[in-house]
């Protein structure tokens, strides 16, 4: 066997068991716990956003230039139960996903008119279940 080919071989294989290659069913799940805070904000149900998180979970950021920071419940509490009047204009996407084991990262751009948010979460497989842990943003113009 070549060098070349030992190689190679040696770095498929480092790949394949590195801790955070995720399985296809964890990815599926973590994306769908992301997708619950997206429904959250589409029908701006707090009801549905308290579904997305951890009660111990905290969201903080920095909004045209003030920091926030708000408890899972403080946050879901400012979801009236009615969409945003541009709802049907705004995009939410899921950039990147890393699992590993019960813990997980997900970068999401929500682009909410005149405003985009680029999110980082932070989620823990608890009782088998994705729940979103915490929560960073930031936020820009949208260009």
């Amino acid at each position: 066997m070549s060098t070349r080919y030992r190689s190679f071989i040696t770095v498929l294989c480092l790949a394949l068991a590195a801790p955070g290659a995720a399985q296809p069913s964890a990815d599926k799940d973590v994306r769908a716990a992301i997708e619950q805070y997206f429904r959250g904000h589409a029908t701006g149900s707090a009801a549905e956003m308290r579904k997305a998180f951890l009660p111990t979970a905290h969201i903080e950021g920095v909004r045209n230039g003030t920091f926030t920071s708000w408890t899972a419940e403080e946050y879901s509490s400012r979801f009236t139960g009615k969409p945003a009047a541009d709802e049907a204009s705004r995009r939410r996407t899921i950039d990147r996903v890393d699992v590993s084991g019960t813990a997980a990262m997900v970068r999401a751009t929500l682009v909410h008119g005149a405003t985009t948010f680029t999110d980082y979460f932070v989620l823990l497989r608890v009782n088998g279940e994705w729940k979103i842990a915490n929560k960073v943003y930031s936020s820009a113009p949208t260009r």
